[in-house]
């Protein structure tokens, strides 16, 4: 009798034993989640220090370094128009500590250019915080005569081809925001690409190239000098950095041709940390001095959940995939 009894004790104590472990291991992972960052993470940029990419990704490293208390890191890997750290960040470990600042061309654009592309921009990654959107400006030079979006255009019809752009490269946003502009108002121009905005901008200040399309912080200086004439931006509304010049979309309706950083996650980031590195993105770019920091680089704070930055992507990458289609524009 008293074996008998001692039977299921001992079962029941076997079961315990062996269950511990399992257990115990059930809620390691969820632990680790919740105790995230442990160690400290890395945010990877495809291009060089001090670019507004590089900026924005430090910004928010900076602060999320206090907020979580841990390091955040920036870690630029250049190349190929963004694709080596995107190419890193995809084939990452998804363990919430690294993550890509994401441009048009890693997440909507570079997937249309390429012959070939060495990760798949719509499987492996999971978004995670939409950071900031800067408008691009349409300027000339001052010898140009055309004060005014609509001027230009009619200069433009009047010697098809005659006129000169310049852009930092083949398939860059600016080259893609001028094709753009060109397919709504149905004009031709001459594209001139180079290597970077820097050498460009030299080209168009010194009158060896008419117009460009170029991302504001990098032409503002430029434009407040009057070396340059800003004609319009490509943002929905008007830049408190230049209130005077109206939107493109004023004269062609549903003209939208922005630059944008976001944060993304390799695919199958544990949820728990990509809601928690949202969140705590999304409450930094709602402080008043991050509002006005940004401000100040030409940059609007935008926030949001993971699921509307998916949808804003999506969107994005149907209009350059058309924009690519008509222009042509092919990198090897």
């Amino acid at each position: 009798m008293t074996s008998l009894l001692r039977i299921p004790r001992l079962l029941a104590g076997l079961t315990v034993a062996l269950g511990l472990p399992l257990i115990a291991g059930l809620p390691a992972t969820a632990h680790a989640q919740a105790d995230w960052p442990q160690k400290p993470v890395r945010i990877v940029v495809g291009f060089a220090p001090g670019g507004t990419t590089d900026i924005t990704a430090r910004i928010v490293a900076e602060q999320l370094s206090t907020v979580l208390k841990q390091t955040f890191v920036v870690e630029n890997k250049t190349g190929a128009g963004g694709n080596v750290a995107a190419t890193e960040v995809a084939r990452a470990a998804p363990d919430g500590y690294t993550f890509l600042m994401g441009t048009p061309g890693t997440q909507a654009i570079n997937q249309f250019l390429f012959a070939k592309m060495p990760y798949d921009t719509a499987k492996d990654f999971q978004p995670v915080s939409f950071v900031v959107r800067i408008p691009n400006v349409l300027m000339v030079h001052p010898s140009v005569p055309a004060r005014t979006i609509e001027e230009l255009i009619a200069l433009a019809r009047s010697k098809p081809g005659a006129l000169t752009y310049g852009s930092p490269g083949n398939g860059s946003t600016g080259q893609l925001s001028t094709e753009l502009f060109k397919t709504q108002a149905k004009i031709f121009v001459t594209h001139i690409p180079y290597r970077g905005s820097a050498p460009m901008l030299q080209d168009l200040m010194a009158g060896q190239i008419q117009m460009s399309i170029d991302n504001l912080p990098s032409a503002l200086p430029h434009i407040k000098s009057g070396k340059l004439r800003a004609l319009g931006v490509t943002s929905p509304a008007r830049s408190d950095q230049l209130p005077d010049v109206p939107t493109i979309a004023s004269v062609l309706p549903g003209f939208s041709a922005e630059s944008w950083f976001v944060l993304m996650a390799p695919a199958g980031t544990p949820r728990p940390i990509v809601d928690r590195l949202s969140a705590e993105v999304d409450r930094i770019l709602k402080r008043k001095e991050i509002v006005e920091r940004f401000k100040g680089l030409g940059a609007d704070v935008v926030g949001g959940t993971p699921e509307s930055l998916g949808r804003f992507i999506a969107d994005e990458t149907k209009k350059w995939q058309h924009v690519v289609k008509v222009s042509g524009a092919k990198v090897d």
